[in-house]
């Protein structure tokens, strides 16, 4: 029987700067003072930086390994990754969460009431603010939230949030499902995508309970590896939502 309450996934691409401004105490910290029992898994998506290298000494440094571990994965994105550290994981419930920590990993403890309450999925949800973002990009967003709720998923009102949590048997049924995995070319790069909306979409096509709960969130992401278009990723987005549409017409998403 498993003993593990919460596995949070992180998953890595080219992070060096914010690893070295102290991400990995923060949730080192914050967890060694809660009640459960918890693990945490990064997964490395193919870094080109010294990711990888800075993880592994920091685990070692920190005698960490019984509760830390490192996967290293070819650079395929990041639903890749994601996926690979939740096949991994071992708790009763799985959080995956973005190497900056914009959103602190202490708001988990604002998601995980919700499972007391039926709920199989619980997303943090950053409302219709975005505290940080320069105005073109509170524009962008905008423009792809009121895209995206008017074809699919119109009662949640932030899918791209990087907070999410899952009760371990929902996140893999429904992970196994993305078609994101069948579609997506080799990756080139640090690339934004939507695949939350696909997976959002399968989760409520299949019937569970999915609580959007509000989350502190502030941009406070300093990765240099991160090469931002920021109008080629709301393109490519907005694609993406067309995609799951033309999916879900296609009866792809069928039980």
């Amino acid at each position: 029987m498993n003993n593990i309450y919460l596995s949070v996934v992180i998953p890595c691409y080219n992070e060096i700067e914010n690893l070295k401004r102290g991400v990995l105490n923060q949730i080192k910290e914050f967890l060694e003072k809660q009640d459960y029992s918890w693990e945490v898994i990064v997964s490395d998506d193919g870094s080109s930086d010294e990711s990888l290298k800075f993880i592994k000494e920091y685990i070692k440094e920190n005698n960490v390994f019984r509760v830390f571990r490192v996967l290293e994965n070819p650079h395929a994105g990041k639903p890749f990754a994601v996926w690979a550290g939740i096949k991994a994981s071992k708790g009763k419930y799985v959080l995956f969460t973005d190497m900056d920590q914009s959103t602190p990993i202490s708001e988990i403890n604002k998601l995980l009431p919700y499972f007391e309450k039926d709920f199989d999925l619980v997303i943090g949800s950053r409302g219709e603010e975005r505290k940080g973002f320069p105005w073109y990009r509170k524009i962008l967003a905008t423009g792809f939230r009121m895209l995206r709720r008017a074809i699919i998923l119109s009662k949640i009102v932030d899918t791209q949030c990087g907070f999410k949590a899952f009760k371990k048997e929902v996140a893999e049924d429904v992970f196994k499902r993305l078609q994101v995995f069948k579609e997506e070319k080799k990756a080139k790069g640090w690339k934004v995508t939507a695949f939350d909306v696909e997976l959002l979409f399968i989760a409520q096509k299949r019937g569970y309970k999915i609580a959007e709960v509000p989350v502190r969130w502030t941009d406070v992401d300093i990765a240099k590896g991160k090469k931002r278009n920021f109008m080629k990723e709301s393109w490519g987005m907005a694609k993406e939502i067309l995609r799951v549409k033309l999916n879900d017409l296609r009866h792809l998403y069928e039980i």
